[in-house]
This record gives C-alpha cells, structure tokens and sequence, in this order.
C-alpha cells in the first residue's frame, strides 16, 4: 500500500472512531434527557418552562433534563453544577442563554475552545473544540442546590460521558460541588484524592493515565457580580488548561499512532 493510501486508511479509521463515540455520546443523551429519577427536579423544570419569564414569553422552554454537548475528541471536560432555570431548561443545551454561559463561552473563545464568543439557542452556530460541558445535576434545581440523593442519582451520567470522552487529558471543575463530584469519580479510577482541596486556579495531577483536574469559580451571577470572579481570573484558568494540553501534545500524538 502507498503512503498515500496508509494516510487515507488512517483517517477513514479515526472518523470511524469519531462516529462511534458520537453516536455513544448520542445514545447517552437520549437517556438523560428522559430520566425521571428525581421527581422534585422534573416538576420545577416542567412548572419553570409553564410560567416563563415575561422576557422569555416567546419561548417554548426546553423544560427536561439536559444533556452535554461538545467535540467527541474533548481534551477538555468542562463541569458545572447544574442547568440554569431560564438558561439550559429554557434553550435545551448546558450553559446557554444565561449569563454564567457567557461568561464560560467567552472564556473558550478566548483560549480556542469555541468557534464564537456566545452562548444563546441551540442552533446560533457555536461549536466547541477539543471541549465537551456538562454538569452534575441535569435538571435545574429550585434555589441552585440539588439534594446529596439527587447529586448521587445524576453522578452516573457524568460517570458515562467521562468514559465516552477517552481523550479527555483536563477537567475543568467550575465550583465546589463539581470539584467534588469529578474528585469522587477520579476516585473510582484510582485516583488518590484525600489531600485535594477546592481552591480556584489549583490544578491537580493525579498521575498517568488519569485528567488533571482544575478548580475554578463557577461563573455565577452571584461570583461574578460581586467580583470574586473575574474574566481575566478564568482566563487564566483556561489558558493554564491550554499550557497542560501543550505540554501533553507529544504523548497524546503518540497514542494516536498506537491505535
């Protein structure tokens, strides 16, 4: 076989791959978007999407549980806590059409991670790159706070989309309830967690194999209205995430060869 055919052979075969995954990422959102497992959840997500918001009249609200969404080739998992009453359970997709997800999509694009700066309806466009962004939770909760059950029935999900995502190298945990969800399933990888502790900025290197996970500020209203989040705070929070994927380029071109 020429050179040329090996390369033709070789990129039939990662899209074949790139179809597998998106197809099992597909298969996992039917799921979570049917989930009825947590009963308090799906009436306030259902009476949310009844009710509107007047500035939101027009809208038919998604109102069900919310699935991720990114590149199948992720490099970076992004977390959050939980859709937003009008933001994700409005437009059907995590971090859209609230300001915590402008604040995030503005920081992808400014470190590479998206094709646009905003965040607004499903269908505006926006594609991430080597990115994927999820949440713990996957109905938005009344008051933001999910319970401990409803966080342990949901964590699954998360658990799924981490294995679907193989190439993932950072997690990227935006608050302390997705710094300790992403800290609980590093552990059932076999990840020794005891000594890490919610700081934002902190990045910890769990050993071979397994993601380095990154600790920021989610960027709540409540953040970064107050200035304990800032733009330039999560920047650098995602340009530290591009230094690690830099730096860890080399070993990942060599496991594409080995495949």
């Amino acid at each position: 076989m020429s050179s040329s055919g090996r390369r033709a052979g070789a990129g039939t075969g990662r899209e074949a791959r790139d179809r597998r995954e998106g197809e099992s990422l597909a298969r996992l959102a039917r799921e979570v978007v049917a989930c009825a497992a947590c009963p308090r959840l799906r009436r306030y997500c259902e009476e949310v999407a009844a009710r509107r918001k007047p500035e939101f009249a027009g809208w038919t609200y998604w109102g069900r549980p919310v699935p991720g969404f990114g590149d199948p080739r992720a490099r970076v998992l992004v977390v959050g806590l939980a859709p937003a009453a009008h933001g994700a359970n409005r437009t059907g997709r995590m971090f859209t059409g609230d300001s915590s997800g402008h604040w995030l999509v503005r920081a992808l694009y400014r470190a590479g991670f998206s094709t646009q700066p905003t965040s607004v309806h499903r269908r505006d466009g926006l594609r991430l790159r080597e990115a994927y962004v999820t949440a713990v939770v996957r109905c938005a909760p009344p008051q933001n706070r999910p319970t401990p059950a409803e966080i342990a029935r949901c964590l699954p999900f998360l658990e799924r989309e981490l294995a679907l995502l193989p190439h993932v190298e950072v997690i990227v945990a935006l608050g302390r309830v997705a710094f300790d969800a992403c800290r609980a399933l590093l552990r059932r990888r076999g990840a020794r967690v005891q000594g890490l502790r919610f700081a934002h900025g902190a990045a910890y290197r769990l050993g071979p194999g397994l993601p380095v996970l990154v600790a920021s500020y989610h960027p709540s209203r409540q953040n970064t209205n107050t200035g304990k989040l800032t733009e330039a705070m999560l920047d650098r929070v995602f340009q530290r995430v591009r230094d690690v994927l830099e730096r860890g380029r080399p070993a990942a071109r060599a496991r594409e060869k080995t495949r």
